[in-house]
């Protein structure tokens, strides 16, 4: 899912859980038509786990923490319930350790929908999901919504009342942009003695959200962090593509010895799979790599990794396209590096992402594809560089910028 977008619910109970790098605090709130608990009992957390309809469950450290939502026992006059996530550790931002909302059906355990908020940087706090009734039936919403003073704000906002009440906190700029000046000092409601619940002036509305880039005009050059949908006149690419990747040496004359690899991902970040030189199809022929190229020398790409989107398993829902040098030689060695996917089938390049910048490194994550739950695939610059040789040692620094 993609920040706004929302899908129905096909179950009547569903669970929503948060995965990270860290150990994450999860929450849910029970609020009316005015965006409100009805007391602090709303608040539904691991100290107080189980409310009307809602349930918090703990991954005690291991698996992630969840909320389950029985939408046959929510009571009326609540008509959503928003799920909140923070980091354990007190002041830690979600810079770096975007989480990962998965939400299934709650007796099969099916995965629904996935949503990774992007961009994140300052905020201590997010609203990341909500559940919602609209018109008799309920669906589900991806939100993203940060916070910059932790769970206190988002609590705050929406009645929760909290020891020595503070205004309500201010959210977090557009993702991407500073926080200005030190949050306010806001007591944590999960410590607080339950009472009457405040009255705080209504959170503002999020940004709207810029207009994707599609494949509609042809051929895309992407930015560093910039995103685009494989979508062309409104439907989703599923076909065969091919990631190619080249570079060339800094220094005339000398031979600079890369791999590319791809590293395949499961909705809640798990490894899949990776392809590389040593490995040259994955996920029953679905992946295959063309094979190494000792030199980077010669036009063209000097390593093509072929993907057919139509025959991906459902399991496989990210691939990390990664370039490394066993033998050490740095990326400050490289003149320019590049990754672009071409149209298996027409041979037509589709998007192109050039490496401008170089880091004395032996690791570089070029690009990343994503698999919506609309069904389209989203292709995302990188350009992170990573101290590793091989592909193996890509791969959590790779799940972590999912």
């Amino acid at each position: 899912m993609t920040p706004g977008s929302n899908i129905p619910l096909t179950a009547a109970r569903v669970a929503v859980d948060v995965a990270a790098p860290v150990r994450l605090d999860v929450s849910g709130l029970l609020l009316t038509a005015d965006g409100k608990v009805r007391s602090d009992d709303d608040f539904i957390f691991f100290n107080q786990p189980s409310g009307p309809g809602v349930t918090y469950q703990s991954g005690g450290g291991t698996t992630p923490d969840k909320v389950i939502v029985d939408t046959a026992a929510v009571p009326a006059g609540i008509e959503k319930i928003v799920v909140t996530a923070s980091p354990d550790a007190a002041g830690q931002t979600f810079q770096g350790i975007e989480p990962t909302a998965t939400i299934r059906d709650a007796d099969s355990g099916s995965v629904l929908a996935t949503f990774t908020p992007p961009r994140l940087g300052s905020e201590t706090a997010l609203v990341i999901v909500e559940i919602y009734l609209r018109n008799g039936a309920w669906k589900a919403r991806a939100v993203g919504q940060g916070y910059a003073n932790g769970l206190a704000g988002i609590a705050t906002d929406f009645g929760v009342s909290v020891e020595e009440p503070a205004p309500a906190a201010p959210m977090a700029p557009p993702v991407g942009q500073p926080v200005q000046g030190p949050p306010p000092p806001v007591a944590d409601p999960r410590q607080a003695a339950p009472s009457a619940p405040a009255a705080p002036p209504a959170p503002a509305a999020p940004a709207p959200r810029a207009g994707k880039i599609n494949l509609d005009k042809g051929r895309v050059s992407l930015q560093k962090n910039q995103t685009v949908s494989l979508v062309k006149g409104g439907k989703p690419l599923l076909s065969q593509v091919k990631m190619g990747l080249g570079w060339e040496p800094a220094f005339r004359g000398k031979d600079i010895d890369l791999d590319a690899s791809v590293i395949a991902y499961g909705p809640n970040r798990n490894h899949v799979d990776s392809c590389y030189f040593g490995k040259l199809s994955i996920v029953n022929g679905a992946i295959k790599h063309s094979g190494d190229n000792l030199t980077g020398e010669g036009g063209g790409d000097d390593e093509v990794i072929v993907v057919d989107l139509g025959r991906l398993p459902q399991d496989v829902t990210g691939l990390v396209f990664t370039v490394n040098s066993f033998s050490g030689q740095k990326f400050t060695e490289v003149a320019k590096a590049y990754c672009r996917l071409i149209d298996a089938a027409s041979g037509e390049e589709l998007v192109r992402f050039d490496l401008t910048n170089a880091e004395a490194q032996t690791g570089v994550m070029m690009a990343k594809l994503i698999k919506q739950f609309t069904g389209e695939w989203e292709m995302t610059g990188m350009g992170q560089f990573v101290k590793s040789r091989t592909v193996r040692g890509m791969v959590k620094p790779a799940a972590q910028a999912l």
